[in-house]
């Protein structure tokens, strides 16, 4: 099933199943509770972010070319981890599709930041508590597109500041739909790409993940438990802005374009913070 979450012609913000790309049928219930098909279709007006994540984890250096191309940037000696690299985002770095990236004030004086397309898990219906890799497929509700956009100076050059250069207000573009985990039954056979301006930037196959997606579920819950609507990013490939020559960053007036198999497009302009 294709959920997509929306506000319709009248106002109303609605749970439906995607028909076509402004159409959907009206699911009655709960995300993670019992969903009903309805005989209500009904335009979709605005699109909204497919659910309000209760805590977004983000797993860094997931892919290979991606590891090699920031640590030569930053004239590293590649190390492979030996765990996944985990961060956080706030909850209010959520961007719903359509809405624009805001680049803040606090990053005026720096280069814009970077963009990073990857596959989310959402984590349900049920809450997961040290679940073993064989069985962690089993605490997936579904997927949904991402991007982890990365304020790099703040990452880079204000002491590792993980948090603060991911976490801005829009850094966490997701959407525009949960495709259910019965319709992607294999999560390292999926295909991931950026555009910006209508280049492509990032071309990656999620096969080429360091942690599977099994691999990163059960490691985060060890010990933890993932409650019903965590949202999880997996890692991006190789492509990102700040290992270019000249480097690229988002600007004012760019349009920036998330494209993974099986789930759709989420397309974003990026402008200005006006405060």
């Amino acid at each position: 099933m294709r959920i997509v979450r929306f506000i319709d012609e009248h106002g109303q913000t609605l749970l439906g199943q995607e028909l076509e790309s402004d159409l959907a049928q009206v699911l009655d219930g709960e995300l993670f509770g019992q969903l009903t098909p309805t005989d209500h279709q009904v335009r979709i007006a605005r699109r909204l972010a497919p659910l309000d994540p209760c805590n977004i984890f983000c797993v860094g250096a997931n892919y290979l070319l991606h590891i090699k191309e920031g640590k030569k940037v930053l004239k590293e000696e590649i190390e492979i981890p030996r765990f996944p690299v985990v961060f956080m985002k706030p909850t209010t770095a959520l961007c719903h599709p359509g809405q624009p990236i805001v680049i803040p004030k606090t990053y005026e004086e720096a280069p814009g930041p970077d963009y990073e397309c990857e596959l989310a898990v959402v984590i349900g219906p049920e809450p997961v508590h040290c679940v073993d890799e064989a069985n962690a497929l089993d605490a997936v509700f579904g997927y949904t597109a991402a991007c982890d956009v990365s304020a790099r100076w703040w990452q880079r050059n204000a002491g590792g500041q993980w948090i603060i250069g991911k976490g801005f207000d829009t850094f966490c573009p997701l959407g525009p739909v949960i495709v259910t985990k019965d319709e992607i039954p294999d999560p390292q056979d999926v295909t991931v790409t950026t555009h910006l301006n209508g280049k492509q930037m990032q071309h990656g196959h999620t096969s080429a993940m360091l942690f599977t997606v099994a691999n990163i579920v059960s490691f985060l819950s060890r010990d933890r438990t993932l409650l019903p609507g965590t949202v999880i990013l997996t890692g991006t490939p190789e492509g990102i802005g700040a290992a270019r020559t000249p480097p690229i960053w988002l600007q004012p007036g760019d349009d920036l374009v998330i494209d993974v198999e099986y789930i759709g497009t989420l397309r974003h302009p990026v402008i200005a913070s006006e405060s």
